[in-house]
């Protein structure tokens, strides 16, 4: 496991180089409705803990290029942020180089993290346990740097294919196919599709490894939550509708098939 979190973390720094366009694939930052979501559940959880502590300082894991930093700011919190690419890191570092709120982290390995030695009132992971091999492991280490009465909180991770409805697996693959096609290279597409359709993995292809939820089936919700409940005295697991094109997410979401799902967990247990 160790070798292959080294690998999917090394992809990210190539994957996310100088010049990336986080917006395009992300639906969460690229469809208003999303994006509003996520930042109003984050606000929520900053004002609540600094009516009740009179601060709150968040551990912000892989910030991209800060839009939600922006949102944790604009909330009164005080964040440090990390980031596995160095040249996001490097962009947020200029961004936020006058802005006594903000610290960022380089986390070369994507595991330095927990050689801070320090604790924060809360813990945010937006787009990114989808990225972790062993995520219910890591979100139970980052909860160890959570001072008490702290919360956690994720959003915007596929939910487990094998418990979606059949509705949702089509509305989810073929509309996904749908905005892929207009992106172009479909040559490497199409060999991306034909390891998937024959249960292969590639440990060289950045997309296999960038998208690491696409070849394990997404990410299991309720582990997840499951092991946030024996951590936390309240564990909220919602979930939504997602996906790239911004006419097939407007289309669908009043249907509001369970395609994406967050977790808001509070009241971190002493």
């Amino acid at each position: 496991m160790a070798l292959e979190r080294s690998k999917v973390v090394a992809s990210q720094d190539t994957a996310h180089g100088v010049g990336h366009d986080y917006v395009k694939g992300s639906p969460h930052l690229r469809h208003d409705r999303l994006r509003h979501m996520v930042e109003d559940r984050l606000a929520q959880l900053v004002r609540a803990t600094i009516e009740r502590d009179g601060s709150c300082h968040v551990l912000e894991i892989g910030a991209g290029h800060g839009t939600f930093t922006d949102a944790l700011i604009a909330a009164g919190a005080r964040v440090t942020v990390t980031e596995a690419s160095a040249a996001s890191a490097e962009l947020l570092t200029s961004r936020y180089a006058d802005v006594d709120a903000v610290e960022v982290y380089y986390d070369t390995s994507g595991e330095s993290v927990f050689d801070l030695d320090r604790t924060f009132d809360a813990v945010s992971c937006i787009a990114l346990m989808h990225h972790i091999p062993d995520y219910v492991s890591f979100a139970r280490r980052l909860a160890t740097m959570i001072r008490p009465h702290g919360w956690f909180y994720c959003a915007q991770d596929p939910t487990y294919y094998p418990r979606r409805s059949w509705l949702t697996r089509i509305l989810d693959r073929g509309t996904y196919f749908v905005w892929r096609l207009a992106q172009g290279e479909v040559r490497r597409g199409l060999a991306t599709r034909w390891r998937r359709l024959r249960g292969e993995w590639s440990e060289t292809e950045e997309s296999d490894l960038v998208e690491y939820h696409v070849v394990r089936d997404g990410v299991d919700e309720l582990a997840l939550a499951g092991a946030l409940e024996e951590l936390f005295d309240d564990v909220d697991l919602f979930t939504y509708w997602s996906t790239q094109s911004p006419v097939l997410q407007r289309l669908f979401q009043r249907l509001d098939p369970p395609s994406e799902f967050g977790i808001a967990a509070t009241g971190r247990r002493g």
